[in-house]
């Protein structure tokens, strides 16, 4: 009976997952059927993380925050937890070897949403790394599945990749954390006179990630590759599209891919991994 708890627990890792990103976890079917589960497993758990930050308004974030960090530990030392979305996480910690340093780095982060307003260029580094950076290399533990020379191997690319994620993210957000959360993440930049050198500059930076991540794409295991690529060219689509908008009008709705876009960029991206040219 405890194997129906586990799928259970699953399942509502996977529905999360479904419910908040239609392109992530598009993209997650898009894996070997062996990794969906675990990657579908850490996305529940970071995506609940990030809801009490930036959505609980109306209860004491901070203490619900500290729960869930109490949670999931103990589920990690235990092995089982009540919560079915720690429950499907602290297996997956458990059957990738899943180093608990990327958690604390990631819990880390989501603590300074509560705290800080803004950033220099040192926290604006350390917030990536824990709120994004981690991610991907909590997803590559997955995706290597024990094989420590191509984990380490592939931990710069994979860093530049959730890096690239979570920059373009910033830019999509911009009106809902700077005027919303009152949250400004990229340092020295004022956004009331955001020029165009300021967004050329961020956008330099992003490209330098992309382009370094896609050099790793090429470097994964055949059961991640076309689902990694296909979430990387969802947000690399978003980035150009991102590009196009004056610096003055940045703030003024959020950008996204539409449906029809991204069944095209998964149709380009089919075509190209038949004709081996990812």
């Amino acid at each position: 009976m405890m194997n129906l708890f586990h799928e259970v627990s699953q399942d509502c890792s996977r529905i999360t997952t479904e419910k908040y990103s239609t392109s992530f976890s598009s993209a997650i079917k898009l894996l070997h059927k062996d990794l969906r589960t675990p990657i579908f497993n850490i996305y529940g758990f970071v995506r609940i993380a990030d809801e009490i930050v930036d959505t609980f308004h109306e209860f004491n974030k901070d203490e619900l925050l500290h729960e869930f960090r109490k949670s999931t530990y103990e589920a990690i030392d235990k092995g089982i937890s009540l919560n079915p979305i720690l429950q499907s996480f602290q297996r997956t910690v458990s059957q990738f070897q899943i180093e608990r340093e990327l958690i604390d780095a990631f819990l880390y982060s989501m603590q300074l949403d509560l705290e800080k307003r803004q950033y220099d260029k040192l926290g604006y580094e350390e917030y990536i790394y824990g709120s994004a950076e981690v991610v991907g290399l909590m997803c590559l533990h997955v995706f290597c599945d024990g094989n420590k020379s191509l984990y380490e191997n592939l931990k710069p690319y994979a860093k530049s990749l959730g890096a690239a994620f979570q920059k373009v993210n910033f830019l999509r957000d911009l009106k809902a954390d700077y005027e919303g959360l009152e949250r400004v993440y990229f340092p020295g930049c004022d956004f009331k006179n955001f020029t165009a050198a300021d967004k050329a500059a961020i956008e330099a930076d992003i490209q330098k990630d992309f382009d370094h991540a896609y050099q790793g794409i090429l470097l994964l295991p055949g059961k991640a590759r076309f689902g990694v690529y296909v979430a990387y060219k969802y947000y690399l689509s978003l980035f150009k599209k991102i590009k196009k908008v004056p610096p003055q009008n940045i703030l003024e709705y959020r950008i996204r891919i539409p449906d029809y876009g991204k069944m095209f960029i998964l149709a380009k991206a089919g075509i190209r991994s038949q004709l081996n040219l990812l």
